[in-house]
């Protein structure tokens, strides 16, 4: 009986409660898509949510969790090094997204000790863990970072930054040595020294970038190398003389790639996704078949559809309900979305497109799951509505 009081009681007062979120959502944004739920799943605002949208950035949510339910947040991403009689120095990449100049230069050292002081004879560069026409939708040829091409084997996010101090060109990042590709490039492309330069026309240019930064860092760790860089498979029965996994377990990456929303980063994990459910070579056949199978499981196959894995395409499309539900079953990891004030999102922004989703501390309904979806470019409303349902509940 007290139970039942008590019941009658908390929706006595939460019905007010509820009724001014409600206007508070409508009067800043009556067309805007609103919805929120609390742990439970109980419907607190359903403003329009019954309307598809593009999710853009907040597809990488979808992707955060089908990553951490496929292949765990202890995964690391593994590029594999081999060598042959003749000192040839033969490098298998494994789709590791965060290839960085501060892990190459880890990776070398280790190398080098693996290999020994006696000069290499030359690198052969393997990226066939992915298909060479691997296209991703939404990526556009442009030397946007956000259109950077993804690869088995690439650095910096498959990126250049070069910068020019008078007549020459010079390394934008202290921790990267500039290469003669880089300095290549952004003399053709570079837009006055300024920017990160994606390789996204061409993936023989991402590759070479790649070998002549290892082989700088190669140098930097003592060891050297005589040969030309060049590209091609591992011999067949060599065993590899050094595996080298990634610092930083998945979920850190996973954390990095909602603060940052790097679309590489995204695409690579997604497509790790396929290549863990149905095996090499990766493709994103694969990896949309896993997708859906993931979904279907949880009842989202008429929620989420995907094309990829960034929410670069507009081809992306959710429902809020699909979203609110995915952001329940993250839950456990809702410490690797961005924080502010008692509310952890990530946001999503095309032209015409402003989305943002996550969790809200409220005094009344604990943490609730929100999703907001708006067409324009007011970036700021997003988060008024949210700053609204946050002190209304």
């Amino acid at each position: 009986m007290l139970s039942r009081l008590l019941l009658v009681a908390f929706v006595l007062i939460s019905a007010p409660a509820r009724a001014g979120v409600k206007e508070k959502v409508a009067a800043l944004a009556p067309q805007g898509l609103v919805y929120v739920i609390d742990a439970n799943g109980a419907e607190l605002v359903a403003q329009n949510a019954e309307q598809p949208f593009v999710p853009a950035s907040v597809a990488k949510l979808v992707t955060a969790w089908m990553a951490l339910d496929t292949l765990g947040p202890d995964y690391r991403f593994q590029t594999s090094f081999y060598l042959d009689d003749k000192r040839t120095l033969y490098v298998r990449g494994g789709g590791d997204p965060f290839l960085i100049s501060e892990e190459l230069e880890a990776l070398a050292k280790n190398l080098v000790a693996a290999t020994g002081p006696t000069p290499l004879a030359g690198v052969v560069l393997d990226a066939s863990y992915y298909p060479a026409d691997l296209r991703i939708p939404g990526i556009e040829n442009t030397a946007e970072s956000y259109d950077a091409l993804n690869s088995a084997l690439a650095v910096n996010f498959n990126t250049i930054h070069a910068v020019q101090r008078g007549s020459a060109i010079v390394s934008g990042e202290k921790q990267t040595p500039i290469t003669p590709l880089a300095i290549d490039q952004f003399r053709k492309r570079g837009p006055k020294g300024r920017n990160r330069i994606s390789l996204a026309q061409d993936p023989a240019l991402s590759q070479q970038y790649a070998g002549e930064l290892l082989v700088a860092f190669i140098q930097k760790a003592g060891g050297s190398v005589k040969g030309a860089i060049t590209t091609g498979p591992v011999p067949q029965g060599l065993a590899p003389i050094y595996v080298h996994r990634q610092s930083r377990p998945l979920s850190e990456v996973i954390h990095l790639l909602l603060v940052g929303s790097n679309n590489y980063v995204a695409n690579q994990v997604f497509l790790e996704i396929g290549a863990r459910r149905s095996g090499a070579p990766v493709s994103l056949d694969k990896s949309i078949k896993a997708a859906n199978d993931l979904l279907a499981a949880h009842d989202l196959a008429q929620s989420i559809h995907l094309e990829e894995g960034s929410g670069i395409s507009r081809g992306n499309h959710f429902t809020a309900r699909g979203l609110a539900k995915v952001l329940t079953l993250l839950a456990p990891h809702a410490g690797l979305l961005r924080k502010s004030k008692g509310a952890a999102f990530k946001t999503g922004t095309f032209d015409g497109v402003r989305t943002l989703a996550g969790y809200l501390d409220t005094a009344g309904h604990g943490k609730v799951r929100f999703v907001i979806a708006l067409k324009g470019n007011n970036t700021a409303l997003r988060f008024k509505l949210m700053q609204a349902i946050q002190s209304a509940l």
